[in-house]
């Protein structure tokens, strides 16, 4: 199935960039309605927030959907993200405000170009990024090779060990391919986050300082434990609870279809955890059905308890799952 390409410019002026998030304005709005999934959601000032298809970087403003303040992965590599997602894009000057969380003023609105086949359920059409100018027609649907796809934003995250490989379900082999040579030639060379990460190796989660300042891991991951250990106080018993929520993967290693608490590695009582799979290894289910909340929601029982309404949307999630296999 081929991409679109959609021109535009790209924007943080009055927003909140991060190293796989940025606001997007087409030149044709209607080609970027036209994509399959979700309707985009457009601002008054018609940008769209893009999510950077197949990479996740550190966070940089976390807010976990229970409440609960706002928090971090160590800033030293999120902003390193950052600041190579607007390098490569072309905007300079930035000035923020004084929480470094939005952008005052900027030298935005530069030209570029997505590929994109689908927005996901939140409104942000999934995107490869390019900055500059194509001979394909705006509008046009063509079929991305690996050697173009090369010469995106989201490769060259890889490639310099800025950001995890993260794939969803509907990234094609050969694309997926040429982003593993990426992460292990950044793998190889111990560059940036492979020279920290945790992820795999193992760490200690034994405060919320230890994840957020301290140890670099998987994003989604840490998205999870930040969120449980903001409610129980504690990371003892996280697996269980991830258990509970039941988040469908791909197992390429043995390619089976399970769930992601699968791979995290917790003893009872204990507060080392680690992925027992490289995130490369891992195909995420989009679950364009699900409640982005479904996680949170269950944050309110004690472990191993589960309420009426939960357990309703967990059905949903084993049918969903059926359907998914």
């Amino acid at each position: 199935m081929p991409f679109k390409l959609i021109k535009g410019k790209f924007h943080i002026r009055n927003y909140s960039p991060d190293g796989d998030s940025i606001r997007f304005e087409p030149d044709n709005a209607a080609f970027v309605q036209a994509l399959s999934g979700s309707r985009p959601r457009f601002n008054s000032r018609n940008h769209v927030q893009l999510r950077i298809e197949a990479i996740d970087t550190l966070e940089t403003h976390y807010t976990p959907p229970s409440g609960g303040g706002v928090y971090h992965q160590p800033l030293g590599l999120a902003n390193k993200a950052m600041d190579q997602l607007l390098a490569y894009v072309g905007i300079t000057q930035v000035e923020w405000d004084s929480s470094h969380k939005t952008v005052l003023a900027a030298n935005d609105a530069t030209p570029g170009y997505i590929a994109s086949r689908a927005v996901e359920k939140n409104g942000r059409p999934v995107a490869f990024v390019f900055a500059g100018n194509t001979n394909i027609r705006d509008g046009d649907d063509f079929f991305l090779t690996p050697e173009h796809l090369r010469e995106s934003y989201n490769y060259q995250a890889l490639l310099s060990g800025m950001a995890y490989p993260t794939y969803y379900e509907g990234l094609f082999f050969d694309l997926r391919q040429a982003l593993n040579e990426a992460v292990e030639q950044a793998r190889q060379a111990n560059r940036e986050l492979h020279a920290v990460d945790g992820t795999n190796s193992g760490f200690n989660a034994d405060s919320l300082v230890s994840i957020t300042q301290d140890v670099c891991i998987l994003p989604k991951l840490f998205r999870r434990l930040c969120e449980y250990m903001v409610n129980y106080g504690t990371s003892v018993g996280f697996k269980e609870k991830l258990a509970q929520s039941r988040e469908p993967v791909l197992d390429l290693v043995k390619n089976n279809f399970t769930h992601l608490d699968t791979f995290v590695e917790q003893q009872d009582g204990s507060t080392e955890i680690r992925l027992t799979r490289l995130p490369e290894q891992l195909i995420f289910d989009p679950m364009p059905t699900r409640p982005v909340n479904t996680f949170s929601a269950l944050m309110a029982p004690e472990v191993g308890m589960v309420t009426p309404d939960i357990a309703a949307n967990l059905l949903l999630e084993r049918s969903l799952l059926r359907n998914f296999l």
